[in-house]
């Protein structure tokens, strides 16, 4: 696997990293990675070995976004965080803004348990415990199904790896009082929900995220739904903002899953400008000649005197005149996109529209409601409204309170309301021995569970991103940005201390650290990490039996 050698600068030199997820490709499962517009270049495999050359590309092909522009509003932010070890995000926002109001959030992320959980797994829990700390509901889940179904373990090696993830978690400081660990085996309301997701999504769909082909095993697709389930399952009593921490790789499960919460909703809301529907493209290109129009409308109107109202009159009946100026109509916008855009459907809709007003307002789209959710929602929205047979257009409410409303109205009469799941993305963990981390190379990770001073001789094993000789390290300095040493110090070792991790970057480029300093001081700081978590994970059996989950599965 290859490294990205772009540096990525910072308080403790950001790692600039490619690697591979934990698990493994499942037979019958291709990398395949559409965004709309087709294929895309950088392929996001749940089950297999993927690499990002370029973090860059994930903002530009997947739509995620750069963390670093949420970063100041995080309130107290993990190291991981202010290291630029967690790159990306989708809509944290939400999360952020519920955790800072002491609103309902949550956060959820799984683990597939086909071997020792690793280094790279801490990342995971750390971030899981973090949320929890600041007040999500949060949620540990073990993804039996997915690693029987897509990886082919029997329930004995499942039970195994299981209690080993669980107890890593626990060591860390997951509080269970305070959240939920849970089998997907085990849970059926999951079970129950996956059901239910599973009607509104469809084997062609599957095929284009995922790759499934016609050897592809029905409990392998059944795992997915599984999986969307396992997502949106923190909503299921409340609807709230949920976050969910994963690798890029993961991402093709959080783009279908916020899809598959929106197919749930029972109304959709949307900003609109006149009767008939659009796209978000033609949307912004209403916008735009609506303010132009409306800008013109009441420079000239100022020029005689007058005074103008560019919303227009009342549409209680569509027609004739309230009282107001004239307001922008649809043929007149017509006029001006056809002039200015390229937009032949937008023009042939607005001239039908014909005299009807342009006028901004908030439409609730029945999706999926029911005929009293949608008469309770009609009864619900205050101040002048239009009622059209498949949705209902507001003039008097803004939008993030139609949100609310909508929601509101839909889990009254028995709807789910979720919220699209949010995320947030970190970045893989080279290898000891350089390329990825993985599982099935003992070399090239560090377990929790091995021997401290196994750990100890793994790092001092380990390839470093220094000079072919001390004398060049010391003239041109070490390349900690490609160095999978320094990574250790970046993700784990240097721990909330940003200070050291920023001096042991420092001194590598400077030249002034070499690496067999370097490493040996890191080895003797993973043999201590190793000893202290193994003690604390002794300490957590107890815990661990007293709670009501099935360490054996009744599969076995």
């Amino acid at each position: 696997m290859s490294e990205d050698n772009e540096r990525r600068d910072g308080p403790a030199g950001r790692p600039s990293v490619t690697g591979g997820g934990s698990a493994g490709r499942a037979d019958g499962a291709s990398e395949a990675s559409l965004t709309d517009g087709g294929v895309s270049e950088t392929t996001l495999d749940p089950w297999g070995s993927s690499t990002i050359d370029d973090y860059r590309k994930l903002f530009e092909e997947f739509g995620i976004e750069e963390f670093e522009e949420v970063l100041p509003e995080v309130p107290n932010p993990h190291y991981l965080m202010r290291r630029g070890v967690i790159f990306g995000h989708r809509e944290y926002r939400d999360v952020l803004d519920a955790m800072r109001t002491d609103e309902p959030a949550a956060v959820l992320s799984g683990f597939m348990p086909t071997g020792d959980p690793h280094i790279g797994h801490k990342l995971v829990f750390d971030e899981i415990i973090w949320h929890q700390r600041g007040g999500a509901d949060a949620y540990g889940l073990i993804a039996d199904l997915e690693a029987h179904a897509a990886r082919g373990l029997t329930w004995d090696e499942i039970d195994e790896h299981a209690r080993d993830y669980l107890l890593s978690l626990l060591a860390l400081g997951f509080d269970p009082e305070d959240g939920e660990l849970y089998r997907q085996s085990t849970n059926r309301a999951v079970q129950d929900l996956a059901f239910e997701l599973g009607a509104k999504a469809n084997f062609s769909e599957l095929q284009a995220i995922y790759g499934f082909d016609g050897e592809t095993d029905v409990s392998h697709m059944q795992s997915v739904v599984t999986q969307m389930a396992d997502i949106l399952y923190p909503q299921l009593a409340e609807p709230k903002p949920t976050v969910i921490p994963v690798g890029p790789d993961q991402d093709p499960h959080v783009r279908l899953a916020r899809d598959l919460a929106a197919r749930m909703r029972f109304f959709k809301v949307t900003e609109a400008y006149a009767s008939f529907e659009t796209d978000d493209a033609e949307r912004a290109l209403l916008a735009e000649a609506y303010e132009a129009l409306s800008e013109a409308r009441s420079a000239s109107n100022e020029s005689n005197g007058e005074r103008s109202d560019p919303r227009g009159p009342a549409e209680s009946d569509g027609e004739g005149e309230a009282d107001g100026d004239e307001p922008v109509r649809c043929e007149e916008a017509a006029a001006y996109v056809a002039a200015t855009f390229d937009a032949p459907a937008l023009v042939e809709s607005l001239e039908n529209a014909g005299m009807e007003p342009l006028r901004p307002r908030v439409r609730f789209l029945d999706r999926n409601a029911t005929e009293e959710a949608f008469e309770a929602l009609i009864g619900s929205v205050e101040g002048e409204k239009r009622v059209y047979e498949g949705h209902v257009d507001a003039f008097d409410l803004p939008r993030e309170e139609a949100a609310r409303l909508a929601r509101e109205v839909e889990v009254e009469h028995g709807g789910y309301g979720f919220y699209a799941p949010s995320s947030i993305y970190h970045r893989f963990m080279t290898g000891l021995t350089g390329g990825k981390m993985s599982s099935s190379v003992p070399a090239s990770h560090i377990s929790l569970l091995d021997d401290p001073e196994d750990g100890y001789d793994k790092v001092t094993s380990a390839t470093t991103g220094g000079r072919e000789t001390a004398e060049l390290q010391r003239e041109l300095g070490g390349k900690a940005d490609e160095c999978p040493v320094y990574e250790l110090y970046a993700y784990l070792l240097a721990g909330d201390d940003d200070e050291f991790a920023t001096r042991v970057y420092d001194e590598c480029v400077g030249g002034e650290r070499l690496c067999g300093d370097c490493k040996e001081q890191a080895a003797r700081l993973m043999r201590e990490f190793l000893a202290d978590h193994q003690e604390k994970r002794r300490e957590a059996e107890e815990l661990l039996e007293s709670l009501d989950l099935e360490l054996e599965s009744p599969r076995r």
